[in-house]
Order: C-alpha cells, then structure tokens, then sequence
C-alpha cells in the first residue's frame, strides 16, 4: 500500500498533460465509486479494492485512472503479469498521459524478468522534461539495477534451471512472519524466528519426521521468555544455539547469546561477552560447522556501513576472540545481515542492499580461498533475487536445497519459510560428516581434545574442533577433496586419519572411535599420510600435514625421545628395500631437526620389508606396508 500511495505522489503532477483521455467525460456516478475505492485502499484494502475497479474499467474501458489504478493494486499483490497488462492498456489508450507511470510500468516488467523492457520503460519516462528531483533519483535506482539485472543474464546463460520454491506449509508458516531459518547438519532440526504481537518474536523449532517437518512449536527452557528477540542460527550438530535478544543483562540495544542442549532442555541464555557484543545492535549469528567462528552483524562505529558483518573465534579456552569486521570486499555503504556459513566451511551466504542487485535486499555468496580470505561476494541472480527484499537463507548440507523467507503470492502472511533447489554454480561443497568419541586406550575414559581437519592439497587448516568435556565430537568433512584428520592431546601421542574423499558419495556418515595412546616408552603411531615418490626418499609436500603434529607433540613434550622406523612393501630387491627405508626415515628425521627438534632426540633406522602388517600380494595390502612409524624409546 505504501507503495502506491508513494506512485501516486510521484505522478499526481503529470495529470494535465493528457491528449486523448478526458477524465470529465467520466460519469460522476464512477467517480464517486472510484474516490471511495481509493479511500479503502489508502486504508490498506487492496485485495478488496480489485473486484470494484475490475467492475469501473468494465462499465468504462476508457477511465484510464481506474485501470491505471487497477495496475498498481496488482503490482502491490505482486501480480506482475496483471499489472503490465493493466499499465499497458491505458498506455495504449493515451501515451502521453501514461508516460508518467512508465516508472512503476518498469517496476512491474522488472518483476516479470523482463529487465531489457523494464530498462526501455524507466529511460523512456526519464526523458521527461521537468521530472522533480525524487522522481529522477527513483528512475536513476531503478535504471542502475535493471542494468544489473541484463548483465547478469549475459555473464550466467541460462543452464534451464528452473526456480520453484516451496511454500513449508501450515506445520511451519502462521498468519504471523517467520523468518531466519536454520537447519542442523543432517536437517533433522529446523529453527527459525516468528514475529508475534507488537515487537514480540518467538523462536520456534521443527524436527524431520519421514521426510516431513512436524508441527512447529516454541523452543522450551528460558529463551522464549523475554519478548524482544531476533535472528537465531542452531550448530551443525544441533546441540548449540545462538540467538540475539534486548535480555536484561545485555550489554547494548541488541546482544548475541548462547544456550546448550542439556538432558533436560536448553540451558539458560549466557551473554556471548564484551569481546562479541557492544552497546550497539550485535544480530543476526551464524557459527562455522566446527563451532569455532561466530559470524553476525553489527551497527557499531568502525564499520563501513549501517550493518556490517563481523566474526570472531573461539579460542582454546572456550572464550571468543575481540570481534573483527570481515572488510570492505564484503561491507558495503549500505547494511549486510543475515550471514549463513554452510557446513562446508568454505561458503558464506548473507544479505545486502548496498551491492549491486536487482532493489531492495538482495542474496550473496562468497567462498573462502586457499589462504583463508574470502572471493568477492556474488548475487545469487534472479529469480532467487527480485526487485522485493530477499530475506535470511541457510542450505542443507547436501548443498542442493536451500531454506529461505519470503513474503511470495502464496504466503501465509507475511514473511513465510519456503525450500527450493540451488543453482549449480551456487551451490556449496557437499558434505559428509563424522561423529564419535575420544578416548585413554588404557582407561577407556573419554578425552577432551582438538581436532583438526586439513586439505591435502592445500595443507590449510579448514576445520578445527574441540571435543566436549566426555571426548566426543562431530566433524563435518566437505565432499570431493581428500583429508588428514588429526587428534591431538598434551601427553598423547597424536592420532592421524587420511580420508579420500574425492570420489565419495556425500550424505555419508562415519562413524570413528579413537583410543589416544598416553607417551610412554615403546608406545608407537603410524603416521599415515607421510609419503615419497616411488624409490624416493624426498618427503611429498603432504607430509608435512603430519610431520608438524609431531613436531608440535615433541616440542610440548620436551624429554621425549622418539625413532623414526621406515618401511617398504617387497616389491623389488630386500637390500635396495633396506636402503629406502633407512634413507627414508632419515628424511623424516631430518624435517624435524629442520624445525627445532634436538637431533640428540631422534633415532631412525630402516627395516625394508622385514615387517609386513598387510598382505604383499594385494595393492591394498603393499599401500598399508609403505609407511613410517614413530616409537618412543625414551623419556
């Protein structure tokens, strides 16, 4: 509605300068009918209005300012189609007359997809003579994003994706406005925000049942009971979750919170601290698949913009490093909110509406790159873009369905939660995920420890974990690259995993427990994914993954002596085997000097193919027979 009333005010000027049309020759008897319809659409009956000027153009085509009327109410109900063809006809009927209204005509077209007539429309009502100053800056906008909207479509051909978002339904959406979804990493749990009455906003959760989300309902325990909230985003494991609200111990207008799944419910909201939250507006959160970055929007000066988004990491000790702006490659002029970090750990989705787009709030996605920083943010494009405003998003972790809210045709009202497929290019990696515990190999007592996950191609680390207090943890592993997957503990010796992943099928679980064996003599490890050229002894660049672990171990274990023992399959001569070995774990300890190991506390030796623990007459069975194994020999 207010939409129109401002199109109305835009364009009241321009009435004087018809050629064809003449509104006295209209009947009084309409006009009456027409200035009372009017009346209740100023009063926010627009739905109700369009029967009674469908029933004016009827009894008379030629009263242009009801079919013009009529054009706009569609346009408010998001009826593009009707609109144009409404806007059209009176266009037809009188050009001069409705030049003025080829702005809300471009509007309506815009919102059609047709940006290249939507452009001809806006630039052809900016050739005007003594447009006023509101009515040039709203073209101008416009004619900057149906620009947007053409190149867009030249640099993304269509690849006849075809976008049908899905309406969750009744056991989600309410006459009331949902919004911010987020969805744990297997998608059983699916919270969200709804508006309630006045400023009140209630945060909701759904589980998966059959493939089918239940009935929504309250989330239980104390973070329902203050009544002005905001976004809400739940961990990839579904056991955190982080929230902003106005609660009495907050620290400014606005303060990110967390609470943790107990046995009996969630726990009660602790403020996320001063190094997170400011005196300002802090919303909007978003944590990393690892639990180890928090993202979220701020309003605080310092930034580049209204809202800006910021991020902060947890450290060692569970407390949340000062939070930092992520830049001006992300922030712009205007505000960006909403961000999603999906379970990859490598894409980042969020809103603007300071760059370039369509109107409004527009979707972005930016990937992380090799060296930890991010690409330049891209709009998703339309339609999952439109000249209305895009709101939150979050994606399933297979990376093909995305959730996000809308106030579409379809609505229940307002804002509702709907589901649709991702285009390909803006998909996310697929992800895998592995659970399980970490354990004494002796006591069998559950180890609180770290984990991280590195690319091995890369050798950066995409994903650090810490397990909770009873050693269990949840690591997702990003489909179609290969891993080490690393454990580690002061007093342990490390535990390491490859993971080849480039060819697995994602949607897989793994299920691993591991036993940490505490550093005692004669207690040993494999290092599993140190590796040579074949009859070489220069370390691949993938070692070094490993080597730095056990660096890291000898370094905060300062009297331990280890042997570096190498091994080789008996393909070939046992002598040259022997040689290999010896010059292969010399190459291992060698790297540790290299990084500030004492050479008095490494031995090496080489035992060729003396030593099999696999079969030699399969390639499997030879693979896990080449290898080099660490051995404690003194303390």
């Amino acid at each position: 509605m207010k939409k129109i009333l401002i199109l109305i005010g835009i364009l009241a000027s321009f009435q004087s300068i018809a050629q064809v049309y003449k509104r006295d020759l209209v009947s009084s008897k309409l006009i009456t009918l027409y200035t009372n319809v009017l009346q209740k659409m100023s009063e926010g009956s627009v739905q109700e209005a369009i029967p009674q000027l469908q029933k004016i153009v009827i009894l008379d085509s030629n009263f242009l300012d009801a079919q013009l009327s009529l054009a706009g109410a569609y346009g408010e109900l998001k009826n593009y189609k009707a609109a144009i063809t409404y806007y059209e006809k009176a266009i037809k009927k009188d050009s001069i007359y409705g030049k003025p209204y080829l702005l809300p005509y471009s509007i309506n077209l815009a919102g059609n997809g047709q940006f290249t007539e939507a452009l001809q429309a806006v630039t052809q009502f900016l050739s005007i003579p003594s447009l006023n100053y509101r009515s040039i800056k709203s073209a101008q906008y416009r004619q900057r994003c149906y620009n947007f909207a053409i190149q867009y479509q030249k640099n993304h051909p269509n690849t006849n994706y075809i976008f049908l978002p899905i309406n969750l339904g009744d056991s989600i959406n309410s006459a009331q406005s949902e919004y911010y979804p987020s969805v744990s990493i297997d998608d059983s749990l699916l919270v969200f925000t709804r508006r309630g009455e006045g400023y009140r906003e209630d945060f909701m959760q759904s589980n998966l049942h059959k493939g089918i989300y239940t009935k929504a309902k309250e989330i239980n325990g104390d973070i329902n009971i203050e009544p002005s909230k905001g976004g809400i985003t739940v961990s990839a494991d579904g056991e955190w979750l982080l929230f902003a609200g106005n609660f009495k111990n907050g620290l400014g207008d606005f303060d990110l919170y967390i609470s943790y799944l107990t046995p009996e419910g969630w726990s009660e909201p602790e403020n996320l601290g001063p190094t997170i939250n400011s005196e300002y507006w802090d919303s909007s959160p978003s944590i990393s698949p690892d639990n180890y970055v928090l993202y979220f929007s701020s309003n605080r000066p310092g930034g580049y913009g209204g809202k800006d988004l910021y991020y902060s990491i947890r450290q060692k000790n569970g407390r949340w490093s000062p939070a930092k702006n992520m830049g001006p490659q992300i922030n712009s002029a205007g505000d960006e909110m909403a961000p999603y970090i999906h379970a990859d750990n490598q894409t980042l989705y969020f809103t603007s509406d300071g760059l370039p787009g369509y109107g409004g709030t527009d979707l972005f996605i930016c990937r992380k790159n090799n060296d930890g920083s991010w690409s330049n943010p891209e709009n998703l494009g339309y339609p999952i873009n439109t000249i209305e405003n895009e709101g939150s998003i979050c994606i399933s972790s297979d990376g093909l369905t995305a959730y996000y809210a809308s106030d579409k045709s379809d609505s229940r009202g307002g804002l509702d939660l709907y589901k649709f497929k991702l285009r390909k290019d803006i998909q996310p990696n697929k992800t895998l995920y592995i659970k399980g515990k970490v354990f004494d190999a002796s006591t069998k007592k559950g180890l609180p420890s770290g984990i991280d996950l590195v690319d091995n191609n890369t050798q950066q680390t995409i994903m650090h974990i810490q397990t909770d207090e009873k050693g269990k943890y949840f690591v997702p592993l990003p489909s179609g690259k290969n891993y080490t997957f690393t454990v580690n503990r002061k007093g342990y010796l490390f535990y390491s995993e490859v993971y080849n992943l480039q060819d697995n099928p994602s949607d897989s679980t793994y299920q691993k427990d591991i036993p940490l064996q505490a550093i005692a003599v004669n207690t040993a490890i494999t290092l599993k994914n140190v590796q040579f050229n074949s009859n070489s002894f220069n370390l691949l660049p993938v070692s070094k993954i490993e080597l730095d672990k056990l660096v890291e171990i000898l370094k905060d274990n300062s009297t331990v002596h280890i042997q570096v023992n190498g091994h080789t399959d008996n393909i070939g001569n046992a002598e040259a085997n022997a040689t290999l070995s010896k010059n292969r774990a010399l190459s291992v300890a060698q790297y540790l000097v290299n990084q500030g190991i004492e050479a008095n506390r490494i031995l090496y030796k080489g035992l060729g193919d003396s030593k099999p623990i696999a079969d030699n007459n399969t390639e499997e069975g030879r693979a896990k027979n080449r290898r080099t194994e660490i051995v404690v020999v003194g303390l």
